[in-house]
């Protein structure tokens, strides 16, 4: 794996082939997130995203931990004014990975509180160790939950368990999170982050298109299912024009598998 890691970075870059690794490195706060956090994670999404060799993306944290959540010591009573900066700077992370055309897997080790449970759900998959324990926590600061938890939490265990989650919070181990559907693989502690690896190297061999597009279209989600239909048509008319989609009826004919390049 090369290393573009540069000591004091809050947020570590790594890339293996194709997949990029971001990391969380705030050990000291067990990776809070502070505002510096936000734009840096942000940014570095933004820049996997577009950037071409790079096909999939995993997001971990330093230090055996995932997220503890905001950092609750850069916090304050403010006005809406200065309040404001502060939360489309936590939205901006998550539209770069919802309207982003890459998939992103969370790997779970330790904590995932408050925004760190937020910030896994919002990707495309989850990876968890069995000890590392979810919580959505914002009611012990008096806030209601951001960075997508509105959307992601109902879209994986259903509306009405979701809110259960966040008017009686309570600490879900790892397992227990996945039987939820809070996350969907559970390993043994500390093979969150290889597993991860695994899943993203699989990943790495789809069509880059069709992965984009299948993104594009979940985000649409929920929508009315008779304009999904319409949605669909529009993905695959784009799809069927394609060398991808020429290399793959080409290479299901030779009896190979396909090179997919992203065009």
């Amino acid at each position: 794996m090369s290393n573009d890691e540069v000591p004091g970075e809050v947020v570590l870059t790594r890339d293996r082939g194709p997949i990029r690794v971001l990391t969380l490195n705030r050990p000291h706060r067990k990776n809070a997130i502070d505002l510096p956090l936000r734009y840096a994670l942000a940014e570095r999404l933004e820049e996997a995203m577009a950037d071409i060799d790079i096909r999939v993306i995993v997001l971990t944290g330093a230090a055996g931990t995932f997220c503890s959540g905001g950092d609750i010591s850069t916090m304050s009573r403010q006005s809406p004014e200065s309040a404001r900066p502060r939360a489309e700077a936590a939205q901006r992370v998550v539209r770069a990975i919802w309207t982003g055309g890459k998939p992103v897997i969370a790997a779970v080790e330790g904590a995932a509180y408050g925004a760190g449970t937020s910030l896994a759900l919002a990707c495309d998959r989850v990876v968890t160790a069995a000890d590392a324990v979810f919580s959505t926590a914002f009611t012990g600061v008096g806030l209601a939950g951001d960075m997508g938890i509105f959307a992601s939490l109902p879209a994986r265990v259903g509306p009405a368990r979701a809110k259960q989650l966040m008017l009686l919070p309570e600490k879900l181990s790892g397992e227990h999170a996945c039987r939820l559907g809070m996350a969907d693989l559970v390993v043994e502690p500390g093979q969150a982050l290889e597993r991860a690896l695994r899943d993203a190297e699989a990943m790495a061999t789809a069509p880059p298109l069709a992965v984009a597009a299948m993104k594009s279209l979940w985000e649409r989600w929920p929508a009315r299912p008779v304009d999904v239909l319409g949605y669909e048509v529009e993905a695959q008319v784009r799809l069927f024009g394609s060398e991808d989609f020429a290399e793959g009826v080409e290479a299901f004919r030779q009896r190979r598998t396909p090179r997919f390049v992203g065009k």
